[in-house]
């Protein structure tokens, strides 16, 4: 039993890294020049706008533009410029939904919110943005939101719009990322916002300290492929480049493999440093490359049961 519980808070350095990456960009290299933003059109109204954070989606059309995530609040100005030279609307975009509740998802919001867009999440997600949140993980303290960057339209299963020609859905996948995790799906024009569900071509982060789980995340995973078809457009949370059905359904089976070899491994005494210093992980090496690397992912599943 203590060889289960130990390695929750014994996390590896790649987390803390990833700790400093999203508290303070510019230790990423954000700070070296102006904020950025890279337009990526999707389909129909819908583009990919890439900034340092969260992969943020836009609706943009005759209603106007509807937002999918913030980014960082060092990049508002940015997405402000890109968003002005695609919409032929002016003003500020009139909706704003939150994937989750970490910063690199929601710093953008109070730039949004003193504007009037209104802004959606999940219950939780208000919840955590407007009180003391600390993440044991990463040794930090996030102090509450200001009024501005709260969501003013909160739910607790899923809410939905009628905007540019399409019925946009936000439904609610219970403790996955984290405790608070939206998935957004475009119904007309088949695309789905993944969240941080999805972190493209890598393991994910998993932070159990807001209520996240590794194998309800692998769960919500399932039922996200359930209730989309193979012309369906996923946008990941992390990473460029979408999805289809198929890549969902390969990104689920790495980590359903992963989650139940260590579960296995776990359960046989085997410590978190010795699970991921096995050979047997060479063959998953790129899934370890990015923010979350092996050891940390271990840890994350040993942490979620």
């Amino acid at each position: 039993m203590a060889a289960r519980r130990s390695p929750v808070f014994r996390f590896p350095l790649a987390v803390f890294c990833l700790a400093t990456i999203l508290v303070f960009p510019a230790a990423a290299g954000a700070a070296e020049e102006a904020p950025r933003v890279k337009i990526t059109p999707i389909k129909g109204p819908l583009y990919e706008l890439q900034g340092s954070g969260g992969n943020v989606v836009a609706s943009v059309g005759d209603d106007g533009v509807l937002l999918i995530d913030s980014d960082y609040a060092e990049y508002a100005p940015a997405y402000e410029a890109a968003l002005a030279g695609l919409s032929s609307v002016p003003g500020a975009p009139r909706f704003l939904f939150n994937t989750h509740w970490h910063f690199d998802h929601v710093g953008g919001n109070a730039y949004w919110g003193e504007q009037g867009t209104l802004i959606a999440a999940h219950d939780n997600v208000y919840q955590r943005m407007s009180t003391r949140q600390e993440m044991k993980v990463f040794n930090r303290v996030v102090e509450p939101s200001p009024a501005a960057a709260l969501p003013v339209i909160t739910y607790a299963d899923e809410v939905a719009v009628h905007f540019n020609g399409d019925l946009v859905r936000a439904r609610h996948y219970p403790h996955g990322h984290t405790d608070g995790d939206s998935i957004i799906f475009f119904t007309g024009q088949n695309v789905v916002h993944m969240g941080d569900h999805v972190f493209k071509g890598a393991f994910p982060f998993i932070d159990i300290g807001s209520g996240g789980n590794a194998f309800s995340f692998i769960d919500n995973l399932r039922a996200v492929h359930g209730q989309v078809n193979d012309e369906t457009v996923l946008v990941p949370g992390h990473g460029a480049g979408f999805l289809d059905r198929a890549g969902l359904a390969a990104y689920i089976e790495v980590l359903a493999t992963t989650a139940e070899y260590t579960r296995a491994q776990l359960a046989a005494g085997k410590s978190v440093e010795e699970i991921a210093a096995q050979d047997w992980w060479e063959q998953y090496a790129s899934y370890g490359q990015g923010f979350i690397d092996t050891a940390s992912w271990v840890s994350f599943i040993a942490g979620s049961l």
